[in-house]
């Protein structure tokens, strides 16, 4: 029981008082104003705290780099080839003009030493693709910055046959979560046979631009700054088939890892992003397609 007499107190690590929830019991009138004073008060400080920066960890680093090596082996072991395949329900739902995104296992996200890592798969068919289209659209780096609501930057570095190597600007802005970070990729095109492709793109290099927009902006160094973005992964599956093309990718990123009551603040809007950035992507390569 919560007894509000000048003070507050958080029994047995409950924190669900400060938003009204289970746990947070009775408080006299008199002290109402007073105990809602306090609650503002905390949140802020939660939220201020939240926005400090975070340094990435060598820890943070391997446990990241071991989540991929497993991720890939997956990946390469796969059957069937499309995500879509392993359930009806899915397959029906790309068919109707929809977009399928899930996190690919619970709720997306694994904690580790420092940091979180999110696992997110989307899909979509395209009908009247063509796998020659649909690459010359992923493979437009150039042009990324006009197909991608998220990327106002974008260019083309370096291409040797299949592999590329591109830099994109990415705008990350949901509820608490705000920033623009460089992204450095290198990609890696494989036909697997004719009516089908894979994609690996992987980050070589994570930076946050602050001020980005200003007069003056500033490119903090790699593992600096909010956290919000320490790697980003992308695996990518094309298929011709049923007049059309279906085209699936799963993310991977690395984030800054916050305590349980500021994760809990901000896991709403870390899946939000997961959601909305793979649909919004897969629907904007989609329409670039069809053009």
């Amino acid at each position: 029981m919560l007894e509000a007499t000048g003070g507050f107190c958080a029994p047995n690590g409950d924190f669900r008082w400060l938003f009204g929830g289970a746990g947070s019991g009775k408080i006299a009138r008199p002290a109402l104003l007073q105990f809602d004073v306090i609650r503002t008060s905390v949140l802020i400080l939660l939220a201020a705290g939240a926005c400090l920066g975070a340094e990435l960890k060598p820890e943070a680093v391997q446990a990241y780099d071991r989540y991929i090596h497993d991720t890939e082996a997956r990946l390469a072991a796969a059957r069937p080839f499309l995500w879509v395949d392993a359930s009806p329900a899915r397959l029906a739902l790309v068919k109707e003009g929809k977009v399928a995104v899930e996190p690919w296992k619970g709720d997306g996200d694994t904690f580790v030493a420092g940091a979180s890592i999110h696992d997110w798969v989307g899909a979509i068919f395209i009908p009247g693709g063509t796998l020659e289209k649909t690459l010359a659209v992923l493979q437009d780096y150039d042009r990324h910055k006009y197909i991608y609501k998220d990327v106002p930057e974008s260019k083309l570095i370096a291409r040797n046959g299949n592999d590329f190597k591109y830099y994109r600007l990415r705008v990350l802005k949901n509820g608490p979560i705000s920033g623009v970070f460089r992204t450095d990729f290198d990609a890696h095109y494989q036909e697997v046979d004719p009516t089908r492709w894979t994609c690996q793109t992987r980050t070589t290099r994570v930076t946050e631009i602050e001020d980005y927009g200003k007069s003056k902006p500033h490119e903090l160094a790699p593992g600096h700054g909010s956290g919000y973005l320490w790697r980003l992964n992308g695996y990518w599956r094309l298929e011709q088939r049923d007049g059309g093309v279906y085209l699936e990718c799963e993310t991977t990123s690395l984030t800054r890892g916050l305590p349980p009551l500021l994760g809990f603040l901000f896991v709403s809007s870390t899946h939000n992003i997961e959601r909305e950035g793979l649909t919004a992507t897969l629907q904007a390569t989609r329409d670039a397609v069809k053009k």
